[in-house]
């Protein structure tokens, strides 16, 4: 036997309507609950939680307008908007029903009802209360989920340097509209964060942030990634699905490396973009959408587009406000501040809360120039995090690709004894002679790499 769910309650001034009507539905719900006093559904809303509600529309001996329960719906409205009302009473009429719904009812049965009636709109006002649930915990993981992916890229974009101050001041005055944002950038410099920077900022801030890496995205599911398909549409087709466009609906969409499309798929894209459709693949039924589109690229698009290799009508629709993420190297003065904010982090994640840095350690990193930028600086504060000992960071914490090339410049052959050799005196000395570390680093046991350290005399 399926098990029975939900929780009614039933309220009426007449004994034999709440027997009748409790044993009628407790054969297909959970829990049936009836009131003989309206005056108790405020203590009993506040403490139990029902499904669905059934409520009589007169309750003084004599009176038929139906006001008292009018005026009953409307309070449990206050008291819980997207709890279902289904109204009855022995004086049914249209004039009545609409009386009702206008006050907030879901539904309207006359008594003496037909029990196959009263149990097809108690159902149906059932499964309307759940749907409402069901919403609502969609977009309440939904924001929880955005949360935690806005925390992932931090509060907020760090930086007083003058070009990032640009920065700021452009964002400020676009973020509030829906124009469409081209942000380009070096890997690293946190293109995404902006991204998600300006939907935060936005009117659509409480819709959905929809990120697509095109980088990543194999040319033959292009179209049905962005603008989904039919069942039946191609082999593995086995349902309809949405595509990105039309789940991004309300909000706000981000296409990720877009210098990465080919010509075709640029005028794809050109396409729906032009004319605010798209038509599913399998479909011939344009479907329209309201979204706010994100662009951001590591790529020259403008050296691009004189190649043609992007089409110029394409840049011109993306590109209505440009930002230009400028390299950690040209903007130094901010290298303390990322550093500080970096560092803050992963003390915490690690516990070694009292770790600082020494004033060389921070003149060394404002030296170096971080081709990896803003990503390469957090990965490097984490693994000195990670591997420093003591309550301080010193320079020879933090090993730079270049300084390994002096220590040990590239071989002259790939003999493999000779390049385990010096993959080992790169993790000694990287390590600062541990042997636990650059065991682990090296993917050893300590015995493995003793013995091997004795086989190579080191």
């Amino acid at each position: 036997m399926a098990r029975k769910d939900g929780r009614i309650l039933l309220v009426d001034d007449d004994p034999e309507v709440l027997l009748s009507g409790r044993l009628l539905l407790k054969r297909h719900f959970a829990e049936v609950q009836t009131l003989n006093d309206p005056k108790r559904i405020n203590k009993l809303l506040k403490e139990e939680a029902f499904d669905v509600v059934l409520l009589d529309m007169n309750f003084q001996r004599g009176n038929t307008d139906g006001d008292e329960g009018l005026r009953w719906v409307e309070k449990i409205n206050q008291l819980q908007p997207d709890l279902p009302v289904v109204m009855i009473t022995a004086y049914g009429h249209v004039d009545m029903a609409v009386k009702a719904m206008k006050a907030g009812a879901t539904d309207f049965v006359s008594k003496p009802w037909q029990n196959e009636k009263l149990l097809a709109t108690v159902k149906s006002a059932f499964q309307l209360s759940k749907s409402k649930q069901a919403i609502q915990q969609l977009q309440a993981r939904q924001q929880s989920l955005s949360e935690e992916l806005d925390t992932a890229f931090g509060p907020s974009i760090i930086g007083k340097s003058a070009a990032m101050l640009k920065v700021f001041n452009t964002l400020e005055k676009v973020a509030k509209t829906d124009a469409d944002v081209l942000i380009l950038g070096e890997n690293g410099t946190g293109k995404e964060l902006i991204a998600r920077s300006l939907h935060r900022q936005s009117h659509r801030q409480q819709e959905v942030f929809i990120k697509v890496d095109l980088g990543a995205l194999p040319e033959s599911l292009f179209e049905s990634e962005l603008f989904g398909h039919k069942k039946g549409a191609f082999t593995d087709a086995h349902a309809d699905r949405q595509g990105r466009f039309l789940i991004a609906a309300g909000g706000s969409l981000f296409l990720d490396e877009i210098g990465n499309l080919s010509m075709p798929l640029q005028a794809k894209l050109l396409t729906v973009l032009q004319s605010r459709k798209v038509t599913p693949v399998g479909s011939h039924k344009p479907e329209d959408f309201d979204i706010r589109l994100i662009c951001a690229t590591n790529k020259p698009l403008y050296e691009m587009v004189k190649e043609g290799s992007f089409r110029q009508d394409l840049l011109y629709r993306i590109n209505t406000v440009e930002v230009t993420l400028p390299p950690l190297r040209e903007r130094v003065e901010d290298i303390p501040l990322l550093v500080e904010h970096f560092l803050s982090r992963y003390r915490q994640k690690y516990g070694k809360k009292a770790l600082k840095l020494t004033l060389p350690t921070r003149k060394k990193l404002q030296r170096y120039p971080w081709p990896g930028n803003i990503r390469e600086l957090e990965h490097a504060v984490e693994r000195a995090v990670i591997l420093g000992e003591g309550p301080y960071l010193h320079p020879e914490d933090f090993v730079f690709r270049e300084e390994l090339t002096q220590i040990d410049p590239e071989p002259d052959n790939f003999n493999l004894h000779e390049m385990e050799k010096r993959m080992i005196q790169k993790a000694l000395h990287f390590h600062q002679g541990n042997i636990s570390k650059a065991a682990q680093d090296l993917g050893l046991t300590r015995a493995a790499l003793y013995r091997r350290m004795e086989k190579y005399d080191l």
